[in-house]
């Protein structure tokens, strides 16, 4: 599924006007003409356009620690800082009488060039881990052997992640190790290449490597995978149930049924992540549900299934059904199924969607998709999983507003509780997280680190509101984000506004909007000022402040605090 590179050079002469700009600084030890190249033509492929700045290489310790340097110059949205094994290898010899040391002395380094960039600039920076380089000076040994390459440069990499990675929000790892401990170094890195022109990247392996780094951004930016939809007979099991049995379908530890249950437990491990699994299979459903309820060797059961559709529709209009319960983008979805005929009808019909072409035997079915990186996320919270439980009881309450005639009938009947309060280190992961991946009810579509939730927490010019919703199906957990900017003594900003799709058209709107005013009147304020700024997912709420009753004034939106109607909602303060 990756181009090759001249496919991703040819890329950069499509018109990019309509695309999100991205400012991007690229500082390396070696030549990265050809990274940067590739790092933006994957982006034009993902919607993205990368504005660069490419530092010379071999100045990235020069054009951090100068205050007047093209880099501060340049404002980057994001630093990538790409530092090559092999001059790693030439630093360590050169470190004659510190060699035991050289892990800790570098990741010193590197946490000094992180401190500068964070009291500078409010860059986020990827880092690149090392690829293994074993110089065969002790063989074997070297594991052994606290002052040999190979031994530092495993604690190198281990550190990146354990004392720098796991500390600081706005600091990202590029797993460049794994990329190559998949595809292989000598995929990776010609030694002519590399002498001759100072590349440590081959051809091959630039959009492979570029694809890594971007969809760290990508992620950053709201723009990842949410959901991966299965189908079943010889995908999630061998044989066809309908046709095989119960008994005879192919899971387990024997033959080829390691290779499902293996694939098996690789979704569940992504489930648990909080990646939402849905079912999209042509079957009786009563036949295709058996095997989660009652074959002892299946790893995935109906609890981690979120939505199940089980027919003899056409999947891509079966993809759509799930699509409208889900309430989120085709283009977050990914769908697995080994008919190539099914997999080209949804392409055809469903160019948004992810449907990564399947190799014929199961076996390869896990290593192939290991290498597409499919599932990228920046952030990680304990709330991700509890997310196939949220949209299953979102699921039943669609089922239950169709018996209600009338949807204030329903929304009453709901019993919905919110606890509104600021945001604290609790709920600081789940903020942030919240700010990355809403795309659809996001006013301003402004991302936050923890680091700069953090920030705001302490802020004087600043007022924040997280609010929860539960009912009686089930508890939502946090859905809606506000911030609030002190503009001026008279004029609260509403710097973003964001809520989960899962609970519209339950009053929530109005529920924030009635707090937010209680909060200016509170504080003396006379007017709350809204902004929408488009992109290509927010449509849904351009006309979002006009339907609340403000009045528009040079491209922002004004409500009047004193004549303001708190609104009826159904919904109580925790």
């Amino acid at each position: 599924m990756y181009k090759t590179f001249s496919e991703l050079k040819k890329d950069l002469r499509r018109d990019i006007s309509q695309l999100k700009k991205i400012k991007v600084a690229l500082l390396g030890d070696t030549a990265t003409q050809f990274l940067n190249i590739a790092l933006k033509g994957t982006a034009i492929n993902e919607g993205f356009e990368f504005e660069m700045f490419e530092a010379d290489f071999g100045q990235i310790s020069r054009q951090i620690l100068d205050p007047s340097s093209e880099y501060y110059e340049f404002n980057a949205d994001y630093t990538i800082i790409f530092e090559s094994a092999h001059k790693l290898l030439n630093q360590y010899y050169k470190s004659y009488d510190t060699q035991a040391a050289f892990a800790e002395n570098k990741i010193s380094s590197i946490e000094d060039l992180y401190r500068t960039i964070q009291n500078r600039t409010k860059s986020r920076v990827i880092y690149c881990n090392f690829p293994a380089i074993n110089n065969q000076i002790f063989g074997n040994f070297s594991n052994k052997v606290e002052s040999s390459f190979v031994f530092q440069l495993n604690k190198l990499n281990y550190l990146l992640s354990a004392q720098i990675g796991i500390d600081n929000d706005n600091f990202f790892i590029a797993d460049l190790n794994s990329v190559q401990n998949k595809w292989g170094r000598d995929f990776m890195f010609s030694p002519s290449i590399y002498v001759n022109t100072e590349m440590v990247l081959s051809l091959d392996a630039l959009p492979i490597v570029a694809h890594h780094i971007a969809s760290i951004i990508f992620s950053l930016e709201g723009k990842f995978k949410k959901c991966l939809i299965l189908d079943l007979d010889n995908t999630t099991w061998g044989g066809i149930i309908g046709d095989d049995g119960l008994e005879k379908i192919q899971i387990g530890s024997l033959g080829i049924g390691k290779a499902f249950t293996e694939f098996q437990y690789w979704i569940k491990a992504l489930q648990k992540r909080g990646v939402i699994l849905a079912v999209c299979s042509k079957n009786d459903e009563d036949k295709a549900r058996e095997p989660f309820e009652k074959h002892p060797d299946m790893v995935l059961k109906l609890d981690d299934i979120a939505v199940f559709v089980a027919n003899w529709d056409n999947k891509a209009d079966n993809i759509r059904k799930i699509q409208s319960l889900l309430n989120i983008g085709f283009d977050s979805m990914v769908f697995l199924d080994d008919n190539p005929f099914e997999r080209n009808i949804v392409r055809e019909n469903l160019p948004e969607v992810c449907v990564p072409e399947l190799p014929e035997d199961p076996a390869e079915y896990l290593e192939y998709l290991y290498g597409l990186n499919l599932f990228e996320t920046a952030s990680f919270s304990e709330n991700d999983a509890e997310r196939t439980k949220q949209y299953q009881v979102e699921a039943q309450r669609a089922v239950d507003l169709d018996s209600f005639t009338n949807v204030e009938d329903f929304l009453k009947s709901m019993g919905m509780i919110s606890e509104v309060k600021s945001f604290d280190s609790f709920s600081k992961p789940r903020v942030s997280q919240l700010t990355q991946r809403s795309n659809q009810f996001n006013l301003r579509t402004v991302r936050y680190t923890e680091q700069d939730i953090d920030h705001l927490i302490h802020s004087e010019d600043h007022y924040t509101f997280s609010f929860t919703l539960e009912d009686k199906y089930g508890d939502n957990g946090l859905i809606c984000v506000i911030v609030l900017e002190k503009k001026t003594q008279e004029t609260l900003f509403i710097d973003t506004w964001l809520m989960s799709c899962r609970v519209l058209k339950r009053g929530m709107e109005d529920f924030t909007l009635n707090t937010i005013v209680e909060a200016a009147k509170k504080n003396g304020y006379k007017y709350v000022v809204g902004e929408y700024l488009p992109t290509a997912k927010n449509q849904m709420v351009k006309d979002h402040y006009q339907r609340l009753g403000f009045a528009e004034d040079h491209q922002k939106w004004v409500l009047n605090v004193d004549n303001y109607q708190s609104k009826p909602v159904y919904i109580n303060n925790k």
